[in-house]
């Protein structure tokens, strides 16, 4: 397998890519952002470029964080490698798609971190509660770390609660809530919103593009 350039994967399994970090910049604020359902319309185990769409207005609000000088992060839970109905290589396929359509619209991201384990997939990522699958906070300490961000300022958007309690699990200053992909479940705006708490500030959006208005490092 030919990884892309600035990619690994560690021997915990965890695929990590950091694309653009700018070099002797101090700790800075980021944008941590979840794939399926925020970025992307949520395909159920997406693994084919021809399926991926961007979600209206997405690319806007990482083109304006570029803008800013807010590195972007994608954290990315992905267990359909682990119950093995795709591979590495059609994730590989996958992000080259997402980065194309994020290009064309004038965007980047500078990392993406990816956790394939899950409890009920096969060896070697089965795991019960593997700490880089979100909501346990590993992939975004890791990007931390590999970025050099301030996670104490930083902000995540995503569709599922879980999504949030991982930011607020890394001590992020909080997130957004959107209804896209899983966000208008059953309960998912509620146990989102009830993460909320001093030092954690949660709100809800229809959608990213709607960050533009709630994200406070996004307002220049």
């Amino acid at each position: 397998m030919d990884l892309p350039a600035g990619a690994s994967i560690g021997a915990d399994g965890v695929w990590s890519q950091v694309l653009d970090r700018p070099e002797g910049a101090p700790r800075r604020a980021g944008l941590f952002l979840d794939r399926d359902g925020a970025i992307v319309e949520e395909v159920d185990y997406l693994h084919r470029p021809g399926d991926v769409r961007l979600i209206p207005g997405a690319a806007q609000v990482i083109a304006q964080a570029n803008r800013l000088g807010v590195p972007v992060v994608i954290v990315t839970n992905q267990s359909g490698i682990a119950r093995g109905l795709y591979g590495w290589d059609e994730f590989i396929a996958v992000e080259k798609k997402v980065d194309d359509e994020l290009a064309a619209a004038g965007a980047f991201v500078n990392g993406v971190f990816a956790c394939p384990h899950h409890r009920q997939g096969s060896p070697p990522h089965d795991h019960p509660d593997h700490p880089a699958r979100k909501p346990n906070p590993g992939m975004l300490l890791a990007a931390a770390d590999r970025l050099g961000l301030d996670l104490a300022v930083s902000w995540i958007v995503g569709d599922r609660a879980t999504d949030l309690l991982a930011g607020k699990n890394a001590g992020l200053a909080g997130g957004v809530h959107v209804l896209t992909g899983h966000g208008a479940d059953q309960g998912e705006r509620e146990t989102a919103l009830a993460l909320a708490e001093d030092g954690f500030r949660v709100s809800g959006g229809r959608a990213m593009a709607d960050a533009l208005t709630m994200l406070p490092l996004l307002k220049g």
